[in-house]
């Protein structure tokens, strides 16, 4: 087995037993660690809550772990490249595959949309990382950014969770169709 592939095993068996706690953490980690990939732990924890009983009002404590993790993670990168600056960022992005062009091409686009950017930036696999150093290098007021980090995330975590538990309740719904035939 990879080690990418014993990563997600492990992350299914952490969510089955900390299904709160690893949302939150997933989140949290994903920010500051890009490889952990909430587009696959979120959904996999939304299906776990479907296998185990939880109603859909369980899933809000959830989706706001969620999005309060991922805040709190973007938050920190916020504030590096708010206190850093570009030139000192650039030094270790570099360890990242980011470049003065990449840099500034998000740069441009984040210009252009202004605080939407954040907004729709926090529901974009790859930008929802990213969209954090634009916005610290512009200095965007940190009210602000919160505020629409968070309402973003809110939507990106509904999304993926639901996606997810409405998978496991697809799956539950067949498997006890099947199990009840004559």
């Amino acid at each position: 087995m990879e080690p990418f592939d014993s990563f997600l095993v492990w992350i299914a068996e952490f969510l089955g037993d900390h299904l709160y706690e690893g949302i939150f953490l997933a989140a949290l980690l994903e920010t500051i660690i890009p490889p952990i990939p909430t587009l696959a732990v979120f959904p996999t924890a939304g299906f776990l809550a479907s296998q185990q009983g939880i109603t859909i009002l369980g899933l809000i404590p959830m989706i706001i772990l969620g999005a309060t993790g991922a805040t709190i993670g973007t938050s920190a990168i916020y504030l590096i490249a708010l206190k850093l600056g570009r030139v000192v960022l650039l030094r270790y992005l570099r360890f990242v595959k980011v470049n003065e062009k990449k840099l500034e091409r998000v740069e441009i686009w984040f210009e252009k949309y202004g605080d939407k950017a954040v907004f729709l930036g926090r529901m974009v696999p790859v930008m929802r990382e990213m969209i954090s150093i634009p916005a610290g290098l512009l200095k965007m007021r940190i009210p602000k950014f919160v505020l629409y980090t968070f309402a973003g995330s809110c939507i990106w975590s509904t999304a993926t969770i639901l996606s997810g538990y409405y998978f496991g309740e697809a799956i539950g719904f067949t498997t006890n169709e099947i199990t009840q035939l004559p």
